[in-house]
């Protein structure tokens, strides 16, 4: 089981971050022995698949040099000329084989852990030119692991490479006998099958190899119970800092409310437990406006600066729990409100009226909230 330098256990599964931030570093799982076996077997069957093509272009372009006038020889540009279709001739037979083994090359690289580029992969790094680092690296789990699997690929591929060379030596003493074509036919023939034969036994190494290379770098990237709890921390905030970011933030809330307060047209209260402050905007043509609502100590406040900015205050339980519950700060009053709001303007209104003389109102109107907004108050 992994552990940190200071021996305490890794037993969880590395989170989504440590797995990106591993992978921006080009940590990611690799296995040479796959690359290698996809490379040489695409290989041997790219050579099987265009092999007679390259050696029908190569026998052209043998008998092409070969078969030359004597003038052609002092001649240079007949020389270059042949250089040139030398050269194409060449390219045109490799291309397609080229192409197919690069291909192979790039995909079995990246076929475990995926494609992933990264700058901080190639940075030179201090600590590797550490002697003291080097030392344990060459003595560590890895290096014994990779040891015995160079043993056992040299012991598998030699004896493939044996029984290979056993079953054609009868063909290849024979191509003594033969014709340059055919020769060169039989050749060609034979290293392909052995090319595909030695290759194929590297499927081996790597069907071993590339589980291994997935354990051990989930393994490497487990975390300890305490690098959880840290990077939920940092990734979350923690509890403290955000309860008190929380906590400010109510605060200033409050006291954005409560100077909202002094521009209301009328307080409602329950009396006590519950108080709003509502505005209406004559001009606009908009509902009256929740400007300020709370309950207990915060409802208390409100009835203060309402008293002391000279503002009405009504007392209507059940108008007051109405808005209370359904209005948030800000908003409008619901649509089902708006009768009995309308009619609680209109008696403060009239009081305002008193106030510079006028006649007062005979008493306040019965306000009578929608079945649908009544609220007890329960929180």
């Amino acid at each position: 089981m992994a552990e940190n330098e200071d021996g305490t256990e890794k037993t969880e599964d590395a989170s989504a971050k440590k797995l990106q931030d591993a992978r921006e570093k080009g940590n990611v799982a690799r296995s040479r022995d796959l690359s290698s076996a996809a490379l040489l077997v695409v290989s041997a069957v790219a050579m099987y698949m265009v092999g007679m093509l390259i050696v029908d272009d190569l026998m052209s372009l043998y008998t092409f040099n070969f078969s030359l006038a004597r003038e052609d020889l002092f001649d240079v540009a007949m020389m270059i000329h042949h250089l040139y279709v030398s050269i194409m001739t060449a390219v045109d037979s490799l291309t397609v084989f080229m192409l197919i083994v690069a291909a192979a090359g790039i995909i079995g690289s990246v076929a475990l852990g995926g494609f992933n580029f990264t700058m901080q992969a190639v940075q030179p790094k201090l600590s590797k030119m550490n002697p003291i680092t080097g030392l344990k690296r060459m003595f560590s789990v890895q290096s014994l692991v990779e040891l015995l699997k160079s043993t056992l690929k040299i012991l598998l591929v030699g004896t493939v490479a044996a029984f290979v060379l056993m079953h054609y030596l009868p063909t290849l003493t024979g191509l003594a006998f033969e014709t340059i074509g055919m020769a060169l036919s039989h050749t060609l023939e034979i290293l392909i099958w052995a090319f595909i034969l030695v290759s194929s036994s590297l499927i081996i190494i790597a069907a071993i190899d590339v589980p291994f290379q997935a354990w051990q770098h989930k393994d490497k990237l487990k975390m300890t119970k305490q690098e959880v709890k840290d990077e939920h921390k940092q990734s979350e905030g923690d509890p403290q800092v955000k309860g008190r970011i929380r906590q400010l933030q109510r605060q200033a809330a409050m006291r954005r409310m409560m100077s909202d307060v002094p521009k209301a047209d009328v307080i409602i209260t329950n009396p006590t437990h519950y108080s709003v402050a509502l505005q209406y905007d004559q001009e606009s043509g908009k509902a009256p406006v929740l400007l300020a609502k709370g309950n207990d100590f915060i409802a208390l406040k409100i009835r203060e600066i309402g008293n002391y900015y000279d503002i009405p205050v009504i007392q209507s339980p059940a108008l007051t729990r109405a808005v209370y519950k359904h209005t948030e700060i800000g908003d409008e009053i619901p649509e089902g409100l708006f009768k009995v709001i309308a009619q609680l303007l209109a008696y403060v209104y009239q009081l305002k009226l008193a106030r510079s003389g006028e006649k007062p109102p005979e008493q306040m109107p019965s306000l009578d909230v929608p079945e649908e907004f009544q609220w007890n108050g329960d929180i």
